[in-house]
């Protein structure tokens, strides 16, 4: 499916501060169906914004017939220009992370399921997803009933609650607020989210009632389907089918028109 790229400067207003987000639009065509309409996604960056892997990735998602916004999340401290995969970059970007509150995370979540929904080729189904802290930005923006399902990568400072200015966040805590259903995917080598952190948010979802899919990749690190400057992280097999994780359930969830769930508990029989 062909792809046109675009972008989209909306306002922000978030903590009373007037400013602008650039939101990046990749956007399936078909030729000759002016009037096809597409479910969205919202693609949340690494820390250092609409990098190339991250452009790559929305290109992919929007090859299979999504339109996918990406915003720039630190639009508060800078261009929406990417920051650089070099110790400079790194360090803005955890710097950004931590300066940005809860409440213009938000904002930029609702601004841009906002702008997907403003668009006469989105069918008004709309899912979330990201890596790093764009994984966890994808969990939190699933707090918003009009998601319908999130696709999380390695998604940090979920299970530590320390996202945002004051790092004291509530994104774990209110998961009962979760309507979506969500696949989580994280690497058995991941130091950032080490396995006591994730098992907390495994525990926390079951809990809750959440309907989620979890995934543990044996040997897999942080970051690993970045293929770019991946500190030798980066494993394509393993990228390709965790693509596949995020395509069963967009499709099911987004593609399809399943209508409301009946209510009814499903009984499982108890057999072999």
């Amino acid at each position: 499916m062909l792809i046109k790229e675009t972008h989209k400067d909306v306002v922000t207003k978030a903590d009373g501060k007037d400013g602008s987000m650039r939101i990046f639009l990749f956007h399936p065509t078909i030729p000759n169906y002016p009037n096809a309409r597409f479910p969205g996604v919202v693609l949340f960056s690494e820390i250092y914004q609409v990098t190339g892997p991250v452009a790559r990735f929305a290109r992919q998602i929007a090859g299979q017939g999504y339109i996918v916004a990406a915003p720039s999340s630190y639009h508060e401290f800078t261009g929406p220009e990417p920051l650089a995969y070099d110790v400079p970059g790194t360090d803005a970007g955890n710097e950004y992370k931590i300066k940005k509150t809860l409440a213009g995370y938000d904002e930029d979540a609702t601004l841009s399921i906002d702008y997907l929904l403003s668009l006469k080729t989105c069918n008004g189904r709309i899912g979330s997803t990201g890596m790093c802290l764009g994984g966890h930005l994808a969990f939190r923006c699933a707090l918003d009933p009009r998601i319908s399902a999130a696709v999380t990568y390695f998604a940090t400072d979920l299970h530590s609650a320390t996202l945002g200015a004051g790092m004291k966040d509530d994104s774990l805590a209110r998961a009962s607020e979760i309507k979506a259903e969500l696949a989580m995917i994280h690497g058995t080598l991941d130091n950032h989210v080490p396995p006591e952190g994730r098992d907390l948010i495994r525990k926390t979802l079951r809990e809750k009632g959440i309907i989620f899919s979890w995934y543990e990749v044996a040997g897999a690190q942080h970051a690993f389907i970045r293929d770019e400057l991946s500190k030798g992280r980066y494993d394509p097999a393993i990228t390709k089918i965790c693509f596949e994780i995020l395509l069963e359930l967009f499709g099911r969830t987004l593609k399809l028109d399943l209508g409301a769930h009946d209510g009814v508990e499903q009984k499982i029989e108890d057999i072999c």
